[in-house]
């Protein structure tokens, strides 16, 4: 049985079954990526509800793991080199997944490197730009009721990096083609998101992205997205 008595996390977190990742999350965007990805690829492992309603992620025991206090994060038992290994970043994760199993990864280097650059531009445009649309139209729009710059910012360039995924998404099954890869796991949760979350789609014209909402849909409907969408379950 593997020792995971190193990692901190793991006091206020039991491990029941130590042997298997250990995934430390909530069924946010972010953590959707994760819980969806292990879910494809049929790695054993054990979810961990960290509730923002209680600043979970901002406890002593999970700053240990991810020194930015934002889910989600592993536990590896099976690192590779053959010791336990603890990640965070969303997208360092299905890297390291997808690099584990030799699984939602092209096998070209060219392949390889093309889903990285599309995984870049999810975890530097997307994310970032969608997470702050949806907290000022939704979480914070009182405060900003008499300026409407903050939403109107980010709601168009949300819009600009959405044309920007249709027009690599025409013609397309996935994102990288005939392959469903990291590429597709790391941005279809906040396209999701953006609009069952923080209801825009009338605000982003979600509609006059059919390729885009073709494609969330083709995504959505996997089996492995509908577990993953509820992993962990929430209190």
């Amino acid at each position: 049985m593997a020792d995971l008595s190193s990692f901190p996390i793991t006091k206020r977190w039991p491990a029941s079954n130590p042997d298997v990742i250990q995934l430390y999350s909530l069924p946010t965007p972010n953590g959707i990526k994760i819980s969806v990805a292990l879910e494809e690829l049929g790695l054993a492992y054990e979810p961990h509800l960290v509730s923002f309603s209680t600043n979970d992620q901002k406890s002593p025991e999970f700053v240990s793991l991810n020194p930015n206090g934002r889910i989600p994060a592993i536990i590896d038992p099976n690192g590779p080199d053959g010791k336990p290994i603890g990640l965070f970043e969303s997208g360092a994760i299905l890297i390291y997944l997808a690099e584990k199993t030799g699984k939602l990864m092209p096998a070209t280097a060219s392949g390889r490197y093309e889903t990285l650059a599309w995984v870049m531009f999810q975890m530097g445009g997307i994310g970032p730009m969608f997470g702050q649309f949806g907290h000022f139209f939704k979480f914070a729009a009182d405060k900003v009721a008499n300026n409407p710059y903050p939403v109107e910012r980010y709601r168009d360039e949300s819009k600009r990096l959405l044309g920007i995924l249709e027009e690599r998404l025409k013609g397309r099954q996935w994102i990288m083609g005939d392959d469903y890869t990291i590429a597709d796991i790391a941005t279809f949760p906040w396209v999701r998101g953006v609009d069952v979350g923080y209801g825009g789609r009338e605000a982003l014209g979600l509609d006059n992205f059919p390729a885009v909402m073709d494609w969330l849909a083709r995504a959505s409907a996997r089996p492995a997205s509908q577990r993953g969408f509820n992993i962990p379950k929430r209190d």
